[in-house]
């Protein structure tokens, strides 16, 4: 058996399917009736709507299959959103890479594979729309055109999701997909005792940029410092705009001088662009710096509202 291979962007589309919050939900009949038109169109027993994570697939819809995962390694949708095109093994058993698959060879005796992968809006291929029998068969270019067809549909689904936790203007995550993704990240660093922070930004003096200049350039301002907050946190590090112009960084394996550092280097990066356009206001911020503490905070919201509390004394300060 060939175990499939870890596509180049893999950080990236890890962190986007955790984005939209669909992992482990229950099913929806939104996906449901796209395999169920997927097994009748191909006159399959099975046919799955599946993601990729980092060591299992995991199923958002399954027609004619109960279980909701498998690992990883021995999936074929693991090989298919290696590339683009509709992945197809006519034959597992004639097959050097699948012929010895648990799946092969057990339940549920795979004998015919076809997935195509379907992609989120930044490109990234998250698992496939596939068709699965337990004898080999051959598809057509008509077949191969309509499983694109379908998986069309699955692409839109995504789409919206991701529309549903990310903020249109700075293409960060809103304040709903910040909460999902920090309470998913503090259960973690609570189970292993991982330091975590938690930095609450605040602009300063943006209502007038936004009443002397308007809101395009408010816009404009938003857009770059979310830019600049994005240039400056890791892979690992969670960035969100809660709205107006609040925003919100949970930085793992981080205590409070290293988020200090990292703020600092925020006012940074936001005085270098400031010089480049030659603008004639500055961009700067108030902050809350708060370091998790498992006993006190069994949320993020607790350590938002601790952050938030912190910030305004800063912006205080500066009176």
């Amino acid at each position: 058996m060939k175990e499939p291979g870890i596509p180049d962007d893999e950080w990236r589309r890890l962190e986007t399917l955790q984005s939209l919050n669909i992992l482990d939900t229950p099913s929806e009949d939104r996906y449901d009736c796209v395999t169920r038109l997927a097994r009748q169109l191909f006159s399959v027993p099975i046919s799955l709507v599946t993601m990729v994570d980092a060591n299992r697939q995991w199923f958002k819809s399954c027609a004619g299959l109960s279980t909701r995962e498998t690992p990883r390694r021995v999936s074929f949708c693991g090989h298919a959103i290696l590339g683009d095109e509709v992945f197809v093994i006519p034959d597992t058993r004639a097959d050097e890479r699948f012929m010895d698959n648990p799946l092969v060879v057990d339940e549920p005796y795979i004998r015919f594979y076809a997935g195509c992968p379907y992609r989120a809006p930044d490109g990234s291929n998250l698992g496939t729309l596939c068709i699965i029998d337990r004898k080999p068969r051959q598809l057509t270019q008509e077949d191969i055109q309509a499983l694109r067809d379908l998986t069309s549909f699955v692409e839109r689904e995504i789409a919206f999701l991701e529309i549903a936790t990310v903020d249109e203007l700075t293409q960060v995550s809103n304040r709903r997909g910040f909460m999902k993704m920090a309470d998913h990240t503090l259960s973690f660093c609570r189970r292993h005792s991982v330091p975590a922070s938690l930095v609450f930004l605040d602009l300063d003096g943006f209502k007038t940029i936004n009443d002397t200049l308007g809101h395009a350039e408010g816009d404009r301002v938003l857009a770059v410092f979310a830019g600049k907050l994005r240039q400056v946190c890791r892979e690992s590090d969670i960035l969100a705009r809660l709205g107006g112009d609040e925003f919100a960084v949970l930085l793992t394996n981080t205590g409070t001088d290293r988020a200090e550092e990292f703020v600092a280097r925020v006012q940074e990066a936001l005085d270098e662009s400031i010089r480049e356009v030659d603008a004639d206001y500055s961009i700067v911020f108030s902050h809350g710096t708060i370091e998790f503490d498992p006993h006190r905070h069994n949320t993020v919201e607790d350590m938002l509202m601790e952050g938030d509390r912190l910030m305004y004394e800063c912006k205080r300060s500066k009176e």
